[in-house]
Formats: structure tokens, sequence, C-alpha cells
């Protein structure tokens, strides 16, 4: 289902679209697959929030529900950045020009969207730690998960900016997924320290 998902924004895929259809009705097309996309990753975000403690408690089950959560959240990323290029490109790029500093200059809005995606992922933790943004502990968080957050943040990173210029391969799918199975084992091996050391 993820390869399925991001096989829709792979460049292959976008060139096989442009020869069968026309850019507006390919841009309707990733739009309809990123709001069906959403709401499953919703859908799954509820369950997998809702079962941390339970899936945290076996090491080898939490690296691969940690890998698949992250792997949604990026593919997500990847299917609507897809579609904001094909719906500027295709329906504002003769009437509007604001909206293609994004496409033609993608880096410096790919760190800025990378930076977002991060800092609400340190408040979401702060959120599921404390059950508020507990601004003493924030810097205890960030510095936690500091290596973490390096090898998701590059992934984000390369993600958005392959995406943006258009670039995004099968190749390119399995380097960013690689980060981010780097990333569960990181972040699971800072849970199962963390619980060692509480547990003495």
């Amino acid at each position: 289902m993820l390869c399925l998902i991001s096989l829709f924004a792979s460049e292959r895929f976008m060139e096989q679209l442009r020869k069968t259809l026309g850019p507006r009705k390919k841009a309707i097309i990733l739009g309809l697959v990123f709001l069906l996309f959403l709401e499953f990753v919703y859908s799954v975000n509820l369950i997998f929030y809702g079962s941390l403690k339970d899936i945290f408690v076996n090491p080898a089950v939490a690296v691969l529900m940690v890998f698949l959560h992250n792997v949604l959240a990026v593919s997500l990323i990847i299917v609507g950045m897809a579609f904001y290029v094909e719906y500027v490109v295709s329906a504002l790029a003769k009437r509007r020009k604001i909206e293609l500093v994004v496409v033609e200059h993608p880096r410096p809005f790919a760190v800025i969207f990378t930076a977002i995606v991060l800092l609400l992922s340190i408040l979401r933790a702060s959120t599921m730690v404390y059950g508020r943004v507990a601004m003493t502990s924030l810097a205890f968080i960030v510095l936690l998960s500091l290596p973490n957050g390096i090898v998701e943040g590059y992934g984000v990173f390369l993600s958005i900016l392959k995406t943006l210029k258009k670039e995004l391969t099968m190749k390119d799918l399995a380097v960013i997924y690689s980060l981010f199975l780097i990333a569960a084992l990181i972040e699971v091996g800072f849970v199962q320290l963390l619980t060692w050391l509480v547990a003495r």
C-alpha cells in the first residue's frame, strides 16, 4: 500500500500520467489520492497513539510500527507535495506567479517545511509524555530526540526537495524509507534505554 501510494509521486509514474492524461485531470487524481490517503493516515494515527504503550513492550514490534507510522507520514507529505506541484503548474501557472516561487526555489521551502514538521513532532512528543506542552522539559525532549530528529529531518527534507524538483525516483524512495528505518531503530533504542535506566 505504501509503495503504491508513493508510486503516485514518483517521476516515472508522473511521466506516464502526463502521456495519458491532461495536467488538470492528473492534478484532480492526485488530489483525490491525497484526500483518501489523508483519511487513512488519520485513522492509523488514532490506532497508533491509542496503543503506544502496548507497542513499546516488544522492541521488534515497536521498530516495525514506528517505521510504518513514519513511512505513512512521509508518504503523505510526498503525495501532498506532488499534488501541489501539479496543481500549481497546471492550474495557476498562467494566472498567478506567487505560487510558482515554491516550485522554482524548492530548497528554502524544503528547509522551512522540514523545520515545521520537526517542531510539530517535538511538541507532539511533549504532549504525549506530559499531557501538555511542558516548557521546562521541552529542552530535554529536544536534546533526547536530536539524533532521531536529524535522521528523520533529512528524510523529510529529501522527500520534499525531490518531489518539488520533480526528480523523485524509486531509488530515492528506497533511500528515504531506509532513513526512516534507521530513525525507528534509534527512537525505539532510546525508549528502551530510558525504560532500563528508570527501572534500575
